[in-house]
């Protein structure tokens, strides 16, 4: 079980992860088509997943992270992002969100040294779903010729 202790600090702090992100984002000049979205639009793709990190974690089921990743996919595809920085901000975004855990000074017993190795686990899963469906999301849209690459006329990136 994924302990609510370690859930609730990373919900009740997702504007401080959020902010850490955007500013590694915003300061890497590889990711710059992502780092283009708008700052509204990247600080909610970071909350949607902070600030619901326990229903992600818990009762989320597959079909409902499919849906919605995949309609992320797609969209990103559409405003034509590359999918590597799409994946990076997913990366990314973990990553932080398990540095700010470990850097809260736990844990200290036992327990908490397997609530903290839980909570890794049960993010890296959501993750990787979350991910994998994007892909898929991104690849459909491609495929569907949905991208700006694809329309005719568009620029090209």
């Amino acid at each position: 079980m994924v302990s609510a202790k370690f859930v609730q600090l990373i919900e009740s702090h997702a504007e401080e992860i959020a902010g850490q992100v955007l500013g590694e984002l915003r300061r890497d000049e590889r990711r710059r088509h992502i780092a283009a979205l708008p700052e509204a639009e990247l600080r909610e793709i970071c909350h949607r997943i902070l600030r619901n990190l326990g229903h992600w974690l818990t009762a989320a089921s597959e079909k409902e992270i499919e849906r919605y990743y995949e309609e992320r996919g797609r969209i990103r595809a559409a405003e034509g992002v590359p999918l590597h920085e799409v994946v990076y901000l997913f990366l990314l975004l973990k990553s932080r969100m398990l540095d700010f855990v470990r850097n809260q000074g736990f844990p200290h017993t036992t327990v908490e040294v397997y609530a903290a190795e839980e909570l890794e686990h049960a993010v890296g899963r959501f993750f990787d779903s979350a991910i994998y469906h994007l892909v898929r999301g991104y690849e459909a849209a491609l495929r569907a010729g949905e991208t700006p690459a694809a329309s005719p006329g568009a620029p090209s990136a």
